[in-house]
């Protein structure tokens, strides 16, 4: 089976991120995306991080209903900070019968040489996506690179958490069930 493999804090997860990952499925680059909640990413600071547990529970509600999406806590289990090739390592060998591809967006694509293990990282399958001002020619790219032409949507966790900060509405950018849970437990407020 193929997986795409959809890293983030996701704090919280909105509908860009579900729409990538739609679109990761409708061009059948994969059979499912699992989204992986990363408890630290070494690159992130973790000022306004929610728990990990929090943030799963997002994704978990973003993504109910949908057998083609799932949520993955597995970098909960393994050393911190999280390391995306440490985890695809570990998930490679754990599920050798499935097929990897590390769904990621053209800034983050734009900023592999400051991963762990760059050099192992960039021979991995990777289905990247465009993101505003950050292009990236196909003819810049390796045969194990697919670039995906999704909706450019400019939806920040960042811009969110302002918004809510702010007593603004987030309707439309993250589904209700998570605007719900966030309410519900004052969230970023």
């Amino acid at each position: 089976m193929n997986i795409g493999l959809f890293f983030g804090s996701f704090n919280p997860i909105h509908n860009g991120h579900l729409i990538i990952a739609n679109t990761v499925l409708n061009t059948f680059l994969a059979d499912k995306v699992w989204f992986v909640v990363s408890p630290q990413n070494p690159l992130k600071e973790k000022s306004e991080l929610l728990a990990p547990e929090l943030r799963f529970q997002m994704v978990e509600k973003a993504i109910a209903g949908d057998n083609r999406l799932i949520g993955s806590d597995i970098e909960f289990n393994l050393p911190l900070p999280s390391y995306t090739i440490d985890t695809l390592n570990y998930l490679e060998s754990t599920y050798p019968d499935n097929q990897f591809y590390l769904v990621l967006g053209s800034d983050a694509f734009k900023s592999l040489a400051k991963w762990k293990n760059y050099e192992q990282l960039i021979r991995k399958k990777m289905i990247v996506y465009l993101r505003p001002g950050y292009l990236i020619s196909e003819k810049t790219i390796s045969g194990n690179i697919t670039l995906l032409k999704s909706p450019l949507i400019e939806i920040s966790s960042t811009e969110i958490r302002h918004l809510i900060k702010s007593k603004k509405s987030i309707r439309y950018l993250t589904p209700q069930p998570v605007i719900e849970l966030i309410e519900e437990n004052h969230f970023y407020m």
